[in-house]
């Protein structure tokens, strides 16, 4: 059974979710891959402590601050190999960007192979179920564009600019 909080944030409602003691979901309302059981939640006015941290983490991003990811219990559910694309957003420090050619190429050297379908990179970015916390927004296209966010485009843009970079 999972705890849900629904968020107001600047980019629209969110929907965070624990399972087991652990953050298991943040979710932009109406975004691709929402879990549709979690939409019928009941709204509380109470959370969890856990949810109540993630919402303060959520408050100070919002606000300005570049709150340290490790202090939360991340659970995102998926395989291994999502598993591992999750990991190496996690790796991508506020303010900065990376594609998905080179985010195959980082797995693909820690997996010992000689080469990653950035396809298939791209595919597990875009199941990430834990939206803003494991920075999916920070992944561009090949050539620096903005390019696939389930959230919608206009909200990766927004994520971005609010971490200072600035899209052409």
């Amino acid at each position: 059974m999972s705890n849900t909080l629904h968020y107001a944030s600047p980019i629209g409602e969110l929907l965070l979710a624990e399972r087991d003691g652990a953050l298991s979901g943040l979710w932009i309302e109406g975004q691709k891959y929402f879990p549709q059981p979690l939409l019928d939640c009941p709204r509380e006015d109470t959370a969890s402590p856990l949810l109540r941290e993630a919402a303060g983490w959520l408050d100070r991003y919002f606000a300005g601050e570049r709150p340290p990811v490790g202090r939360l219990p991340l659970a995102p559910q998926g395989s291994g190999f999502r598993q591992e694309v999750w990991k190496l957003l996690l790796e991508i420090p506020y303010g900065q960007t990376t594609t998905y050619g080179e985010l195959s190429r980082k797995l693909a050297a820690r997996m010992g192979l000689p080469h990653m379908s950035p396809q298939a990179v791209g595919g597990a970015v875009g199941h990430n179920p834990i939206s803003i916390i494991i920075p999916c927004h920070r992944v561009l296209g090949w050539d620096g564009r903005l390019t696939g966010y389930a959230g919608g485009l206009e909200r990766k843009r927004w994520l971005l600019e609010h971490e200072g970079v600035h899209i052409g």
